[in-house]
């Protein structure tokens, strides 16, 4: 794929649905290779003159806490229930060694992945920061374009550092275990304030009990915080595989979540503040991608890199110097 026609040709199809053309340009934004990053670049302008609006619905939570298993149910019943189609981007970890991702497979939504209304994308995270992919956003826009009314996007899972998913989806909700002393993260800052639904997830046999307790600790806990600018009150809800009603329940939820969003004239405006914070991003990503490939940079990197080894230089003196070296 090399000219603008293949690219054009390319774009015509993913806004036909074609999932084979949609993996496609996933693998082509994905990539590292510059070439790639142009021909990705080019793609995306072209599908951004139009694009439908999809849900863009974030899901997080620690590793074991069942994130797979719930999106399975509700991406069922979105298709079942609301007779919509569904994108998955599962960010999983990398590989220290490959770079890969370490889980990704569709073997954790099994059900799910045979469904025609639906389409699963296992990515890496590439040792990225945020509980995403560093071309998460364009994927999500990839998808966008292919005609999906839902994106969900599971994150790594990684705690208080996934802030940069609230840049890329609508709704972000928090899966929590009940009973596990997690309640007591319901008082502190940082994740907590970014999230829309928090779900007690696992909600099932010996869990009950001490589920209502959490539920309990954590609607007290919302209190602490001050009042949304939109006016949005979050809302803790139980979650079980075992339960179809509390699928539906947080289906529910996640409805009157946008109808209040569409009452209130959010969306719009919540999406301009997105690309206003990625346009910010991609200029200092572009820009380290620039630094980087300066010529001389690397080796002076590699130089000041040795002498802070063997105790010549002060990492401090030697970033001014490494700086200075480029004027």
């Amino acid at each position: 794929m090399q000219s603008k026609k293949d690219l054009e040709q390319l774009s015509i199809e993913i806004r036909q649905g074609n999932r084979v053309s949609l993996g496609r340009a996933i693998t082509l934004v994905e990539s590292r290779l510059p070439e790639h990053r142009i021909l990705a670049d080019q793609l995306m302008e072209i599908l951004s003159d139009h694009s439908p609006v999809s849900r863009r619905i974030a899901i997080t939570g620690v590793p074991g806490v069942g994130k797979s298993t719930a999106i399975e149910a509700l991406g069922l019943s979105l298709i079942q229930h609301r007779n919509q189609t569904v994108a998955v981007l599962a960010i999983d970890p990398s590989s220290s060694i490959s770079g890969g991702s370490i889980l990704g497979d569709k073997t954790r939504m099994q059900e799910l992945s045979k469904q025609k209304e639906a389409f699963i994308r296992p990515t890496p995270s590439g040792g990225h920061l945020g509980g995403v992919g560093e071309r998460t956003m364009q994927t999500i826009l990839l998808c966008e374009a292919a005609g999906f009314d839902n994106i969900i996007i599971e994150t790594v899972g990684v705690g208080q550092s996934e802030t940069e998913i609230r840049y890329m989806a609508d709704i972000f909700i928090l899966l929590m275990l009940p009973g596990a002393g997690d309640e007591l993260q319901g008082i502190k800052r940082g994740i907590m304030e970014m999230t829309d639904l928090i779900v007690l997830n696992k909600f099932d046999g010996n869990a009950k009990e001490s589920g209502l307790d959490a539920m309990n600790h954590y609607r007290n806990a919302l209190h602490f915080f001050p009042p949304r600018s939109d006016g949005w009150q979050p809302r803790v809800l139980k979650h079980s595989m075992y339960l179809p009603e509390s699928t539906l329940e947080l289906l529910d939820a996640i409805d009157q979540y946008y109808v209040h969003l569409h009452q209130n004239q959010g969306l719009a405006k919540f999406r301009a503040e997105q690309y206003t914070w990625w346009f910010k991003e991609q200029v200092q990503r572009n820009w380290l991608e620039k630094l980087y490939s300066k010529e001389g940079f690397g080796d002076n990197l590699q130089r000041y890199t040795q002498e802070i080894r063997e105790g010549k230089l002060n990492p401090f003196k030697a970033a001014r110097s490494i700086l200075r070296d480029l004027d």
